[in-house]
């Protein structure tokens, strides 16, 4: 932006979800704002995550409704995918997000510097030789893809930034990970015809949700022929022009079109100027503490930049907390368990709270509940098997909630509302849930932890 000031009440480096959340809400409580941001506002989420990712994953229930309509009494059969068709549909909605975003800054009157910034202690941006200095300073770099030592992304081994612009569907694709990413972008290549792998070290698929979670996901990618390989390690890749061979620590060699590296995020930290400020890091992650200060005063950070989890939300919400702090208006700290977590894979997998081995270890013991949703009306309807399970701390409130099936991400909301205002099941069991709804499930779960079931079998 031309004649941006040089001197704010707060500069924040890094336009993503943390970024311009907390550029808004200064805004909105009368603070002047610049924000630097040497890509496109909006960041990962935006442009190479979260909106892209789910654009995919819906055409990818689009093709699966089309194939199965039989099922459904529609004469219905899928002619194939035109990806070029897909890509326009994902980057139109992208687009439109992104030029609302556009306006947002401009009705906020935040001024944005487009530009590469290093932090300078104590209080200042630099961007192209010229400093933009805050009263406050928030880091907001957000993350990167990362791979693994020795495995060089490149050609035929991929990142999911550049799994979302393929102008192809491969036949046969290894998937290096089956945590989020690796399950969504393996259900959505099995979904438009490719024959999947997922190489997961860790003992089980999702290895961060609760054990009964896992099997639920193995169960249903067993079903739709989604192969998966757990608690074996990756050991090399080689690519030549026709494929990439995909060597495991148990001798086994997986040949493919494709290898997508899906190890998870690192913290974009690096030549931002942070160690050299002296801001304390981890691993590369600035730390903080629970009101996101770091150990130099008035510097702030958020995001994925920050230990934790590595959700658009909770960066959101970071920024929303973080502007209210400097505002002076002593917001609740955030409950990193009462963040929800949404894995959008078919079926999809939706959390907030503990898992069954967190509340045992908190707690020492734990009661449980499994809800099949076969006992749904609506899941019937939809076709989708799973279920909801409670966990409960003895005698206590619900301290976990954790469901699989297709759309559950839509319920989440009402379960960290449960687990946020730590809700009894005597709480929730006499909330009217509406029929037929897969929100019912909640319900019929909480009637039965509180000594009531009613369609529940067995």
């Amino acid at each position: 932006m031309t004649d941006t000031p040089a001197t704010a009440d707060l500069v924040i480096l890094g336009g993503g979800s943390g970024g311009y959340a907390c550029a808004f809400r200064a805004a909105e409580l009368g603070m002047s704002v610049i924000l630097v941001e040497k890509d496109k506002v909006g960041g990962t989420c935006l442009h190479r995550g979260c909106i892209p990712t789910k654009a995919l994953l819906h055409a990818a229930e689009v093709a699966d409704l089309a194939r199965e309509g039989d099922q459904f009494g529609v004469k219905s059969s899928l002619e194939g995918i035109d990806i070029n068709g897909v890509n326009s549909y994902k980057d139109g909605i992208v687009g439109n997000l992104y030029k609302g975003l556009q306006g947002l800054f401009k009705a906020n009157k935040v001024s944005v510097v487009n530009g590469a910034g290093t932090f300078v202690g104590p209080n200042s941006v630099e961007v192209d030789g010229k400093r933009y200095t805050g009263k406050n300073v928030v880091l907001a770099t957000g993350s990167y893809a990362r791979s693994l030592p020795g495995l060089e992304i490149g050609g035929r081994i991929i990142t999911s930034d550049q799994a979302l612009n393929l102008d192809y569907i491969p036949e046969k694709v290894v998937v290096l990970g089956g945590g989020v990413i690796g399950v969504e972008f393996a259900s959505v290549w099995r979904s438009f015809g490719a024959e999947v792998t997922v190489v997961e070290a860790l003992p089980r698929l999702v290895p961060a949700e609760d054990e009964w979670a896992s099997k639920q996901l193995e169960r249903a990618f067993r079903k739709r022929k989604i192969a998966f390989k757990t608690g074996v390690r990756f050991t090399g890749a080689t690519q030549s022009d026709s494929g990439v061979s995909v060597s495991l620590e148990s001798g086994e060699t997986l040949e493919a079109d494709l290898l997508l590296v899906a190890v998870g995020r690192g913290p974009n930290s690096a030549g931002h100027g942070y160690e050299e400020a002296g801001v304390a890091m981890e691993r590369g992650f600035v730390t903080t503490d629970d009101r996101l200060r770091t150990n130099l005063p008035g510097v702030y950070a958020v995001g994925d930049l920050v230990p934790g989890l590595q959700l658009a939300h909770r960066g959101f919400q970071q920024g929303i907390l973080v502007a209210e702090e400097i505002a002076g208006l002593n917001p609740k700290p955030i409950d990193e368990a009462g963040i929800p977590r949404v894995t959008y894979c078919n079926p999809e997998v939706a959390s907030v709270g503990l898992t069954e081995a967190q509340a045992k270890e908190k707690f020492g013991a734990a009661e449980t509940l499994v809800y099949a949703l076969s006992g749904n009306g609506k899941s019937q309807i939809l076709k989708t098997s799973g279920g909801v399970k409670l966990v409960r701390e003895p005698n206590g409130p619900v301290v976990g909630i954790t469901m699989v099936g297709e759309r559950v991400g839509e319920l989440i909301g009402e379960a960290q509302l449960i687990y946020n205002w730590e809700a009894f099941p005597e709480d929730v069991a006499p909330l009217v849930h509406a029929h037929p709804t897969q929100n019912e499930a909640l319900g019929e779960a909480f009637l039965a932890l509180a000594g009531k079931p009613l369609h529940v079998h067995g």
